[in-house]
């Protein structure tokens, strides 16, 4: 063989190996392809020579493409193959797609740089995800998109847009309303249609409320005239149309107890003793000089005592 025939082989194969170069790069592989014509280099799994071949660098060690998918390639969560060098590999929560493969479940449309949900590791559209597992709007019965403000009140949901007033038909957002009868109503409109006044401060009553002698109130209207103490839920008298807690009702209105001089209330079926003007509790009711009860006993009286027959047969 001539020294030119040599040098022309020579030309030929860097010129090969150029062409070969380029055309694996076109093909996408994911890690960098060398051919290394000056050294022998064999497969790091296999052992084969790598010499003219196409091989794959995986932490600066060599492996043929054969042994480069079987150890490192993932299968397809779609169609279950191989998914190859050329191959573009989509992954998700460690999952692994061919590209083609990367669909949604329901309507088959691809996901490729699409925003997408998931159910049960199923991929779905937004579209196919809303109309399944989404809420629907109580008001245009629409699906509410993930990601759309949505607002929701005792298990039920609307758009933004759909929350509105029964009445003046205005949004009602994040203000205060009323939900009578499956509808919702903004507040200054309950009011007006539907609001009884109290008939203290003659203002609207909202919420709560109490009712006295078929009258509403406020609670916080309706009071103690003496002390102003809130009344609702607490024991509670009235006299000449005005209401009054016990304490104050007894202080003012009660007679005494000639014995310890508190109040007698006789309220709520308590009982109490009444003699010649004077009034004892029950369990004040005893023997000036013994202390024995006399509640259903004979009892005499020596000025303002009262005593057992025993203790007042001397007198």
């Amino acid at each position: 063989m001539s020294k030119r025939t040599a040098l022309n082989r020579h030309l030929w194969s860097q010129s090969a190996n150029k062409l070969l170069l380029r055309h694996c790069a076109d093909r996408g592989l994911r890690e960098e392809i060398l051919i290394n014509m000056a050294e022998r280099c064999d497969c790091t799994d296999c052992k084969e020579s790598l010499y003219g071949k196409k091989y794959i660098l995986q932490e600066d060690d060599p492996y043929c493409i054969k042994c480069y998918e079987a150890l490192f390639s993932y299968n397809c969560e779609g169609c279950q193959k191989l998914i190859g060098c050329t191959s573009k590999d989509l992954s998700y929560k460690e999952r692994h797609w061919h590209s083609e493969c990367f669909l949604c479940i329901q309507c088959s449309q691809s996901l490729v740089e699409q925003p997408f949900a998931t159910s049960d590791d199923k991929l779905m559209c937004t579209e196919c995800y809303s109309s399944i597992y989404s809420a629907k709007c109580n008001q245009c019965l629409k699906t509410i998109k993930p990601g759309s403000k949505k607002m929701e009140h005792k298990g039920n949901s609307w758009h933004e847009n759909c929350f509105t007033c029964n009445r003046c038909q205005q949004p009602i957002g994040t203000r205060t309303f009323v939900q009578k009868e499956a509808s919702n109503y903004c507040l200054p409109c309950y009011e007006k249609l539907y609001a009884l006044q109290c008939v203290h401060c003659k203002k609207p009553i909202t919420n709560g409320g109490v009712n006295y002698r078929d009258q509403p109130w406020h609670k916080e209207c309706f009071v103690c005239i003496g002390c102003k103490q809130q009344l609702a839920g607490q024991r509670f008298t009235s006299r000449d149309d005005f209401t009054y807690c016990l304490d104050c009702f007894c202080n003012l209105f009660a007679k005494k107890c000639a014995f310890c001089t508190n109040p007698i209330s006789g309220l709520g079926g308590s009982k109490y003793i009444s003699f010649e003007q004077r009034q004892w509790h029950t369990n004040c009711f005893n023997c000036q000089r013994c202390t024995e009860s006399l509640v259903g006993r004979g009892f005499l009286t020596s000025k303002d005592d009262i005593l057992c027959p025993n203790c007042g047969k001397d007198l």
